[in-house]
């Protein structure tokens, strides 16, 4: 297992991270998965030993009880070296303040959480989603109280836009507060538009990234194809629609490749898909879940993967998002004056 710095921080995490939505199986969750204590003390266990050190969470999953899971399987007594990330502001209630990224609610929360996860720091808290109604002066304030308390070790954001996250780091900097050190994003070889703001944006500003979703509900696993049912038992057999599949006919000529190299490599299409995300310059960390122990073992196995440049070139011909504005202009204008950063998008562009 390969370990990468986590942005600007000195801290190392393990190139796959555990994802955690399948415990549980409380309300709208139910639908990902439902397992309990002793099946998680089988996923968690395996992580580890497979050298997975970050287990990441969130409040909102399965109402808090995906938390108290973990926090019975680790009994307070969590392996050293083991890090645990959860999340906060979705609604955990039905009051006003039940919700968002207020000093009360944040705050509040993350007290919860450390008791659910049976834990006295929680070494990567991350805002869930943004809150338009909370002015950013007060949720990075919070943040930064909460470090300053020892309740929080490093924070970062999850679905934040471009701009969102600039202004939270330069109220950061303006004020002397602690500053996100990565962000949470959906990436995948059919969503690719992180690459036009969000990755380089880390490049520029020493972000790490962490991918959740890296199969896109499963749909580029290799069960799902094109002009066939969604198998039983999957995520879409059961109704959930994240990611939104703009282009249907694209979705699956990405399938097929991955598929594809998958059988010359003799291995499976999500190894391929998670491996092409290991190996993106910006990425940091992988977020692997599953039901099953052979779902899990399966992923694990693509932190061992080196996908070829040619194979990366396929993948490429068949999930490239197209240059939007300004982009193209700068592109067709300034293409001998490009930063690291903007090669992150440009790159693959240039070289065909």
């Amino acid at each position: 297992m390969e370990y990468r710095l986590l942005g600007r921080s000195g801290l190392k995490i393990s190139t796959l991270t555990m994802g955690t939505m399948t415990f549980g199986g409380v309300g709208w969750a139910k639908t990902v998965g439902d397992l309990g204590v002793s099946e998680a003390k089988k996923m968690i266990d395996m992580c580890i030993d497979a050298g997975i050190n970050l287990i990441d969470t969130a409040n909102a999953y399965s109402d808090g009880e995906c938390e108290n899971i973990i926090g019975d399987v680790l009994s307070g007594k969590r392996p050293q070296g083991v890090l645990l990330a959860t999340k906060a502001r979705f609604s955990m209630g039905d009051g006003p303040n039940d919700q968002g990224l207020s000093r009360y609610h944040l705050i509040r929360e993350c007290e919860a959480s450390l008791k659910r996860l049976k834990t006295d720091v929680i070494d990567l808290y991350q805002v869930h989603e943004w809150d338009g109604q909370t002015p950013l002066e007060e949720t990075m304030e919070a943040l930064d109280t909460l470090i300053r308390q020892g309740k929080v070790r490093y924070v970062g954001c999850s679905n934040y836009s471009g701009w969102h996250i600039m202004k939270a780091l330069g109220i950061a900097n303006e004020h002397r507060y602690q500053r996100f050190v990565s962000q949470q994003i959906h990436y995948t070889l059919e969503a690719r538009d992180a690459e036009y703001e969000l990755l380089p944006i880390s490049i520029d500003q020493g972000l790490g990234v962490l991918v959740w979703s890296p199969l896109a509900g499963g749909l580029l696993s290799g069960k799902h194809r094109r002009n066939q049912a969604a198998p039983e038992g999957t995520r879409q057999f059961a109704g959930w629609t994240e990611p939104p599949i703009r282009d249907e006919n694209r979705l699956w000529n990405i399938v097929e490749t991955l598929v594809a190299i998958g059988g010359e490599r003799g291995v499976s299409a999500a190894q391929v898909a998670l491996a092409w995300l290991i190996g993106r310059k910006a990425v940091t960390s992988v977020i692997i879940g599953g039901r099953t122990e052979a779902q899990f073992r399966d992923n694990i196995a693509a932190a061992e993967l080196k996908l070829t440049d040619e194979e990366c070139k396929r993948l490429d011909a068949v999930s490239l998002p197209p240059v939007i504005y300004p982009y193209w202009h700068q592109l067709n204008t300034v293409s001998d004056r490009l930063g690291e950063a903007d090669l992150e998008l440009f790159g693959p562009h240039l070289e065909q």
